[in-house]
C-alpha cells in the first residue's frame, strides 16, 4: 500500500500501560480500583473523531486496554495489521515516569512487527518541558520508529489519526506551548468492556479542568499541563454525567483535576450537581482533589457537601513548615491543619491527606514524630505516604540533574515508594524503614479504631472500607493502594527483559508461596479489623446505655456475661427512659446462640485472641493435657465462626 494513499480501516488501540514489580512481573490485578481518566479521554477524543466521518472513507475501530487489569493483545494487534489496506495504530496513553520502562517494552515489541506506535503522558511531557532536546530514553524510542507526543491532543487527534491513516506519522508532535481550551473539548466516554474489570460498576472518573496555580516544586502539573487554569463547561461535565447514569448506572465520580478548589465554574457546577440530586432525583457522588486553604473559599463547602461530594484528597505534604518552605508549598500553614480537617469533618465530608516523607530536612526521628503529630493534632480520616521523588518534568529533577545529583536510572522505580536519589540525613535504608513505619503507625488498630469513632454513622461503613482496603494494600501488597486491586495476578511470560523467565514448576512454586503468605496474611488482617469493627461500629442510644449500666455494674462483656446481668442493665435503663420494652431472658438467650448476628454489645475480641494465644503456647511447649478438654476448643470454635460470620454479614450489607 502505498504510503500517501490512506488505508480502509484504522484500528486504534488505546493502551494504559502497567509498570513492573521489584521482581519484574508486570503489575496486574483480576479488578482495578480507579479507572485511567487518561484512557476515557483519548477513547472521547477517539469515538468523536469516528462519529465525526472527519477521516472518512477510512473506518476507525477504536479498543481501550488498561493493563491495570488485562493483558495487552500484542498477538492480535499484529495479526489485525496484517490484511492490506488495514493498519493498526498502538497509542500508549498517559504514561507515567514509573510506568515508562513496561510502555517502551510493548512499544519497542510491536515496532518488530511493523505495528505504528504512539506515547504521550507525563514522562515524555515533562522531559520535553524541561528538555526541549530530549533525553536518551525518549530518543531510544524515536530511533525505533515510535512517534513521540509531548502535550495535550484536543482539538488534534483527528489530525494524528489522518497521520497515522496515511502512514505519515512524524516522529515528534510537540503542543506543550499551545495548550487547548477545553471548554467544548469531547468528555471522556465510558468502555463499558475495561469498566468491567473495575470493582464497582458505578463508579468512573472525569476531568472538570487542567492545570494548577501554585508553584510546588516537586509537581509536574505546573510544566505539563499550566499554571493557568482551563476547564470544560459546566454544561459539558453535567450533561456527561447525567448520561452516563442514563446509560451505565454510573453515580459515584473521582473529579481527577489537580485542584478542584481552582476551577473557575466550580460554583456553577456544584449548583448543576445539586440540581441533579434534590430536582432530577439523581443520587450522584464525588470525590475531589483541592489545596489546603480551600476550605476558606466562601459556600466552598456548603455546596460541596450538598452536591453530593464525599470526600475530598488534600495536599498537605508536611507537617513540618520548613519542609513546606523548601518544596514551595506557601498556601500551606500547617498550624491552620486542625481547622481545616475540622471544616471539613462539620460539611459531613471525609479527608485524606497526602503526605510526602523524605524532605532535606526529614530524619528518621523527625518523620516519626510529625506523623505521630499528624495523628494526634492534625486527625484526617486517611492519609497516603509517599517517599520524595525527582519526577521528571518537575523543578526538583531538573534543578538535581543541573547539579549533576545522581539519580535512579530505573523510572521503574519513579513510584513514590522506592529512594531514587541520595538523602542528606537517611540511608537508603532509614528513608525506606521511615516511609513503612508512617504507613504502620496511621493505620495502626488504635488509630483506626480513633478514626472510626469520630466517624459519622453516614459514611462509617464507607470509611471503615477504605481503612480496610488501604491497610491491605501495603500489608499484603507491599505497595501504595493506588497501584494495586483485587487478586494480583501474575504472568509467566511476560517478565521484564532484566530478569530470566522461570520455568513453569519454578514459576507454579513461587506463585503457591506468595498466595499462601497473602492468605495467611488477608487472615490476620481479617482479624485487625473485626477488632476494629467491634469497637467502633454504630450503636443505638439504648445499646450504649446499657454498655454504659454494664460497665458501672463491672460486667464485663465477654462470654462470661450472665443473661440476668444484662437484663438487669435493660431495667435500669428502662428507669430513663420509659418507653423502652425490656427484653426477655428468652429473647437474650436466642440472641446468644444466634450464628449470624454478632451482640451491639460485644466490644472486643480480646478474649479469643487470648485463648488462641494459650493454647498456641501450651502446645508449642508440649502441655497436651489441654486436648483433654475439646469442648473448650469446639466452643471457641463456634465463637470464632459466629463473629466471622457476622462480620462478614456487615461487611457484605454495610448493615449499621
Amino acid at each position: 500500500m502505498n504510503a500517501s494513499e490512506p488505508c480502509s480501516v484504522l484500528h486504534v488501540y488505546l493502551i494504559k500501560p502497567s509498570k513492573y514489580d521489584d521482581d519484574g512481573y508486570v503489575i496486574r490485578h483480576w479488578r482495578g480500583i480507579v479507572p485511567s481518566n487518561t484512557l476515557a479521554c483519548l477513547y472521547g477524543l477517539t469515538e468523536e473523531v469516528r462519529e465525526s466521518g472527519l477521516l472518512a472513507p477510512v473506518e476507525i475501530k477504536a479498543y481501550a486496554v488498561d493493563e491495570t487489569v488485562a493483558k495487552v493483545p500484542v498477538r492480535r494487534m499484529v495479526r489485525a495489521h496484517r490484511p492490506p489496506k488495514e493498519r493498526v495504530l498502538a497509542c500508549l496513553v498517559g504514561v507515567q515516569s514509573n510506568q515508562f520502562a513496561r510502555a517502551a517494552d510493548i512499544a519497542l515489541e510491536l515496532r518488530k512487527h511493523g505495528v505504528a506506535v504512539m506515547i504521550g503522558g507525563f514522562h515524555v511531557s515533562g522531559m520535553l518541558a524541561m528538555f526541549p532536546e530530549g533525553s536518551p530514553e525518549i530518543r531510544q524510542l524515536m530511533d525505533a520508529g515510535v512517534t513521540v507526543v509531548a502535550g495535550e491532543v484536543e482539538g488534534r487527534w483527528a489530525d494524528l489519526l489522518r497521520d497515522a491513516a496515511m502512514d505519515r506519522l512524524q516522529p515528534l508532535y510537540r503542543f506543550l506551548d499551545d495548550l487547548p481550551d477545553l471548554w467544548e473539548a469531547p468528555a471522556p466516554r465510558v468502555h463499558t468492556a475495561v469498566l468491567r474489570r473495575f470493582l464497582s460498576a458505578d463508579y468512573a472518573t472525569i476531568d472538570c479542568s487542567r492545570g494548577c496555580p501554585f508553584r510546588c516544586t516537586f509537581c509536574t502539573i505546573i510544566n505539563v499541563q499550566g499554571r493557568k487554569m482551563r476547564c470544560r463547561s459546566p454544561e459539558c461535565v453535567l450533561a456527561t454525567i447525567r448520561q452516563r447514569y442514563r446509560d451505565h448506572g454510573i453515580r459515584v465520580y473521582f473529579f481527577t483535576d489537580d485542584n478542584f478548589a481552582r476551577n473557575p465554574v466550580w460554583e456553577q457546577i456544584f449548583d448543576g450537581l445539586i440540581a441533579l440530586r434534590e430536582q432530577e432525583g439523581l443520587p450522584v457522588e464525588f470525590l475531589m482533589q483541592v489545596d489546603v486553604a480551600a476550605y476558606r473559599i466562601p459556600r466552598f463547602l456548603e455546596k460541596a457537601a450538598r452536591a453530593g461530594c464525599t470526600q475530598v484528597f488534600i495536599g498537605m505534604e508536611s507537617v513540618n513548615p520548613r519542609n513546606l518552605k523548601e518544596a514551595g508549598k506557601t498556601q500551606n500553614r500547617a498550624e491552620d491543619y486542625g481547622r481545616m480537617i475540622e471544616a471539613w469533618r462539620a460539611a459531613g465530608i471525609r479527608t485524606h491527606v497526602g503526605y510526602i516523607i523524605g524532605f532535606p530536612d526529614d530524619t528518621e526521628e523527625s518523620v516519626r514524630e510529625d506523623v505521630q503529630r499528624l495523628i494526634r493534632e492534625v486527625q484526617p480520616d486517611q492519609a497516603s505516604f509517599f517517599m520524595m521523588v525527582p519526577l521528571p518534568g518537575s523543578q526538583d529533577h531538573r534543578r538535581l540533574v543541573d547539579e549533576g545529583v545522581p539519580l535512579d536510572a530505573d523510572y521503574n522505580n519513579y513510584d513514590s515508594c522506592h529512594a531514587c536519589m541520595r538523602h542528606p540525613h537517611m540511608s537508603a535504608e532509614a528513608w525506606r524503614r521511615a516511609y513503612e513505619q508512617a504507613w504502620r503507625e496511621f493505620y495502626s488498630v488504635e488509630n483506626m479504631k480513633a478514626i472510626l469513632a469520630r466517624a459519622h454513622p453516614r459514611y462509617y461503613w464507607d470509611l471503615f472500607l477504605n481503612l480496610f482496603w488501604y491497610k491491605h494494600a501495603v500489608v499484603n501488597e507491599g505497595s501504595h493502594p493506588m497501584l494495586t486491586g483485587i487478586f494480583r495476578l501474575k504472568d509467566r511470560t511476560t517478565r521484564r527483559a532484566l530478569f530470566p523467565r522461570e520455568g513453569r514448576l519454578r514459576h507454579a512454586l513461587r506463585r503457591t508461596r506468595e498466595l499462601a503468605r497473602y492468605l495467611a496474611g488477608f487472615v490476620r488482617l481479617a482479624l485487625e479489623m473485626e477488632e476494629v469493627w467491634l469497637a467502633t461500629r454504630p450503636r443505638s442510644e439504648v445499646e450504649k446505655r446499657v454498655m454504659e449500666e454494664l460497665a458501672r455494674m463491672g460486667v464485663g462483656l465477654k462470654r462470661g456475661l450472665r443473661i440476668a446481668d444484662l437484663q438487669a442493665a435493660y431495667q435500669r435503663v428502662k428507669a430513663q427512659l420509659p418507653s423502652l420494652e425490656v427484653p426477655s431472658r428468652v429473647q437474650l438467650a436466642w440472641a446468644r446462640i444466634s450464628l449470624w448476628r454478632v451482640s451491639q454489645l460485644r466490644q472486643t475480641r480480646l478474649d479469643l485472641t487470648r485463648f488462641w494465644l494459650r493454647l498456641r503456647w501450651r502446645l508449642r511447649y508440649r502441655r497436651t493435657k489441654v486436648l483433654t478438654r475439646p469442648h473448650e476448643i469446639a466452643w471457641n470454635v463456634l465463637r470464632e465462626f459466629r463473629l466471622a460470620a457476622g462480620f462478614l454479614l456487615a461487611l457484605l450489607t454495610r448493615a449499621l
